[in-house]
């Protein structure tokens, strides 16, 4: 009986700070550039048509970095998208500079952090960027000059919410605790078979922080798992679905924004947000951690 005693539905929506509602469930665009982030993938016209799908399709928070082509996502998403809904929120990354499909540098003095958020605003066609998250901290710089450069481009207005990308539970406790400027999200890598990242998740829980898992599928390594399939097969849905609905009842701040250049596999993941995981099969997938990554949960 204990395997079909359904899990309570997850919250479809959450905050961003508390004054920026996004469903659970975003489009991420990195799939919109080429291999290496390096130019673009296939035509401007089928990504116009995948983001409008998307947003058909109920999406609210749109996922992007500068780095993506570079420039080329947000260039995409401004042609498709442009004017934005209401409630459509454009979430952008700056702090790293890619030199080619190979190469890239983390670029974190404040000179460079507002050059970059100027050129995000210009290309995504805005006044104010909904959450600029620094995409990598820079060890050559302190971490209250770039997060004192970010702040100072929300007083200014063209930021309204601050996010950190792949950062330590340590490395967000001290920025919070510098307490220079709110951070409304984080963005690691995180799914049913990598938690490593369970320390940076339960301060995020504490803290009311959203937290944005990159590579929700596992980079494609959960769309086959024995383990998924099974349990895909038990409710009429795939792998990726499962997948994308563990993180959605696991926690409540975990808000994926799965990426994909493909119409079909769009539909697909959101499709997630609609499965209701049993409690059976929410104690056979959370079996899944790495041994260290459980021991992480303590």
């Amino acid at each position: 009986m204990t395997n079909r005693r359904a899990q309570p539905t997850p919250q479809q929506t959450l905050s961003l700070g508390s004054d920026l509602p996004v469903r659970r469930l975003g489009y991420g665009t990195a799939q919109l550039a080429g291999p290496g982030y390096w130019g673009p993938r296939g035509s401007d016209a089928d990504a116009a048509a995948l983001l409008r799908r998307a947003v058909e399709l109920g999406v609210t928070l749109v996922d992007t970095a500068d780095n993506y082509g570079p420039d080329v996502a947000e260039e995409r998403i401004a042609a498709a998208l442009h004017p934005y809904g209401d409630d459509l929120v454009i979430a952008t990354k700056g702090g790293v500079v890619r030199d080619s499909a190979e190469a890239w540098h983390i670029a974190g003095r404040p000179e460079d952090l507002r050059a970059m958020c100027e050129a995000s605003l210009r290309r995504l066609r805005v006044e104010r960027i909904d959450l600029y998250q620094l995409h990598r901290l820079d060890p050559e710089v302190p971490m209250a000059e770039q997060l004192g450069a970010l702040g100072r481009l929300r007083d200014a207005g063209k930021i309204r919410h601050v996010g950190l990308d792949s950062v330590t539970a340590e490395q967000l406790q001290a920025a919070l605790d510098l307490d220079i400027v709110p951070i409304a999200s984080v963005q690691n890598r995180y799914n049913v078979l990598d938690r490593a990242g369970e320390p940076l998740l339960k301060l995020c829980e504490a803290r009311g922080i959203a937290f944005l898992p990159w590579f929700p599928l596992g980079n494609g390594s959960l769309t086959g798992h024995p383990v998924c399939a099974g349990i895909a097969a038990a409710h009429g849905a795939t792998p990726s679905q499962v997948a994308l609905a563990w993180l959605l009842h696991h926690s409540p701040v975990l808000c994926p924004t799965p990426g994909t250049g493909s119409r079909r596999h769009l539909e697909e993941n959101l499709g997630g947000a609609r499965l209701a995981l049993t409690a059976g099969d929410m104690e056979r997938l959370d079996r899944l951690a790495e041994p260290a990554d459980l021991t992480s949960r303590s």
